[in-house]
């Protein structure tokens, strides 16, 4: 479920919980609040960032492939000090 800021329109009339802003947790079908729940101000959605994440997993960083692509070797440890290409 999504997570809404809301913040008072008229912060000269709002009290403490919509003057500095609140988050809701709603569906998308709900509609947006109107009013601040403790106050009865006038309140509106303000638009915040979303938490996407576009890095890869460090499964698919770290694969063969991937290495080789970027003119990596990948050396594995045979134990003793001694380590052998793949």
């Amino acid at each position: 479920m999504p997570t809404y800021d809301y913040i008072a329109v008229n912060t000269a009339e709002a009290c403490e919980h919509c003057r500095a802003g609140f988050e809701v947790r709603q569906s998308m079908s709900h509609e947006a609040l109107r009013k601040c729940p403790q106050c009865g101000n006038a309140i509106r959605r303000v638009i915040g960032a979303v938490g996407i994440s576009t890095r890869k997993s460090a499964k698919s960083v770290l694969s063969d492939d991937n290495i080789k692509k970027h003119g990596f070797t990948r050396l594995v440890n045979e134990g003793d000090g001694k380590f052998r290409k793949t």
